[in-house]
């Protein structure tokens, strides 16, 4: 009887080692480090509002620049809500009627910028967290998605609020892994106008999906100067304060199509944007125009994957090109390019290795040439949602001109979703 009992509950505890073993393994696998916070967050999905949050930390090693060697660290905690209003209220008149909003915390302080050394162009900082640092408010409105309209599922998405023009237009899914500010942020056009990721404004976006493949996409954003000032935290609801004339208007478009290259239908996502920018200064100057192309297409699909999926083993290429006048624009040509290989070391089926350039011509300064930077990393993801990131950036001529000496940044980025 003894020895039954003795092997019932050996068994039990096996059991209850593997189920918890199980339940570990699905953690560590899952997207975000919180898991499903002892079933709060299922029960808050139920309800309509979702909750999520990332850290991401970097060092900046500047072996050699302009003004000699240093090293600088910075991070950002940033927070995203959804709340879907029908699933809140149980009224089927709401469905498709989302509010959201999103807010961020970048470390201020000299130690957090290697530019300070470096002493390059804001195109080309060797961080992309540099600007709009300390607390930010980054966006909350309506978001409305046609449930079924002519028959077409999703065909017309209607966003309203205040908004960052930067995560609406210019979806560059490569560009998240770079860290320098011209590989990363797509800031050929923030060099520009304000359209960095810390750049918040009213508007209005309307985007059309007439097929799965195929969309258009419009918005009317209102312009200020110094949107992106760490001073305003994103609180700029009224414009420019001391002078509200120099608020102006910013029309924005862009158009797509989702793409399948030879036989084996590999992805690919192509578009292209214009935008008027209206800059308060008036005279011929007083508006800004500009144009870019932008392509992120699947070069190869390791045999036996999916060449449809994102998460594809193979090579992705990616490209961005910007256009604009030379005569009231800083940067009147910009060129980057990046290739990543997801999956490329045995066992290692979700890392990605990454190589990256971004160049410009500075043709507004007397003297100027160009500027160029070269980045390439490794990163490897440790769970499902985490990762560390070594890489190495090389900054050719970072003030666009032969000036400022060259630019060596060695580093460590690492990134936790929660």
């Amino acid at each position: 009887m003894l020895r039954r009992a003795a092997i019932c509950l050996c068994l039990l505890g096996v059991a209850t080692v593997a189920a918890q073993d199980d339940s570990l393994e699905e953690w560590w696998k899952g997207k975000l480090a919180t898991g499903s916070l002892f079933g709060f967050r299922d029960a808050r999905d139920d309800h309509g509002l979702t909750i999520g949050g990332r850290w991401r930390g970097l060092y900046m090693g500047v072996v050699a620049s302009e003004n000699g060697s240093g090293s600088f660290f910075t991070q950002e905690l940033s927070f995203a809500s959804r709340l879907d209003l029908a699933k809140l209220t149980d009224l089927a008149g709401l469905e498709g009627l989302v509010a959201f909003g999103s807010a961020r915390y970048r470390e201020p302080g000299y130690w957090t910028d290697p530019n300070n050394l470096v002493d390059g162009l804001g195109l080309f900082n060797p961080s992309r967290y540099a600007g709009g640092t300390g607390w930010r408010l980054l966006e909350f409105g309506l978001e409305y998605t046609t449930p079924e309209l002519f028959g077409i599922e999703d065909l017309i998405e209607l966003k309203i609020g205040w908004l960052r023009p930067r995560t609406e237009f210019m979806d560059q899914q490569y560009s998240n892994f770079f860290v320098n500010n011209a590989t990363a942020t797509g800031d050929s056009v923030g060099a520009n106008i304000p359209f960095s990721t810390s750049f918040s404004t009213w508007g209005g976006v309307a985007e059309l999906r007439p097929t799965e493949k195929h969309y258009a996409k419009f918005a009317l954003f209102m312009s200020y100067p110094q949107g992106t000032s760490s001073n305003n935290n994103g609180l700029m609801f009224q414009g420019y304060a001391p002078d509200p004339s120099q608020n102006g208007a910013w029309f924005m478009g862009e158009a797509g199509v989702d793409a399948a290259l030879g036989t084996r239908k590999l992805r690919g996502e192509y578009a292209i944007g214009a935008y008027l920018y209206q800059n308060g200064s008036g005279g011929s100057d007083g508006n800004q125009t500009g144009i870019y192309f932008d392509a992120d297409q699947l070069l190869y699909a390791e045999p036996g994957e999916d060449p449809n999926s994102a998460e594809a083993q193979g090579l992705v290429a990616g490209a961005l090109c910007a256009l604009a006048p030379p005569y009231n624009n800083e940067f009147p040509i910009f060129f980057e390019g990046a290739l990543i290989y997801q999956g490329l070391l045995p066992r290692r089926d979700r890392d990605e290795t990454i190589a990256g350039f971004a160049w410009a011509p500075a043709q507004q300064e007397e003297g100027a040439s160009f500027g160029m930077v070269l980045e390439a990393g490794y990163r490897f993801r440790f769970s499902g949602w985490g990762w560390i990131q070594p890489y190495a950036q090389y900054l050719v001529q970072p003030a666009g001109t032969p000036d400022v000496a060259n630019a060596t940044v060695l580093g460590v980025q690492a990134g936790i979703d929660f």
